[in-house]
């Protein structure tokens, strides 16, 4: 099988946070993580119509502080813990360092952004999209 070089992705934001340092962020959002605003480039604000307060949203960071040499690790960090492929984990650590981030939109502002709880990604995180939580019956599919 013949695999590409790579691809390009162009970040359309980026999380602001109180989140200072990898080591400060919880595992996962729902386990402490904060309210957070992800400030969207002026060029992508308008792709933030129809986003509205309380929706559920997906989004995808590129975790940049994560390693990229990682194939195995022990889940949660915890020394007893098999080791399993990254692939079989949420670990940042991985080859294609994608964050995958559900939270509910708080506010919507035109000019800056959307402010979303909880955020587990620290401040400066790279943004590469947003996308809604599908619902059965939701526009937008």
């Amino acid at each position: 099988m013949t695999k590409p070089d790579s691809y390009w992705l162009q970040p359309i934001g980026i999380v602001r946070s109180a989140l200072q340092r990898r080591e400060d962020a919880p595992l996962q959002g729902r386990e402490g993580g904060p309210e957070a605003w992800v400030e969207i480039y002026p060029e992508f604000l308008a792709a933030l119509e129809g986003i509205e307060a309380n929706a559920e949203v997906l989004v995808l960071t590129w975790l940049h502080l994560a390693r990229r040499d990682v194939i195995k690790v022990r889940p949660r960090r915890v020394a007893t813990n098999p080791l399993l492929g990254v692939f079989a984990t949420r670990s940042p650590d991985r080859p294609n360092p994608i964050g995958l981030h559900q939270a509910t939109v708080l506010e919507v502002d035109g000019r800056r952004g959307v402010r979303l709880s909880p955020m587990e990604a620290v401040n400066g995180t790279p943004v590469i999209d947003i996308k809604p939580v599908q619902c059965p019956h939701s526009p937008g599919g």
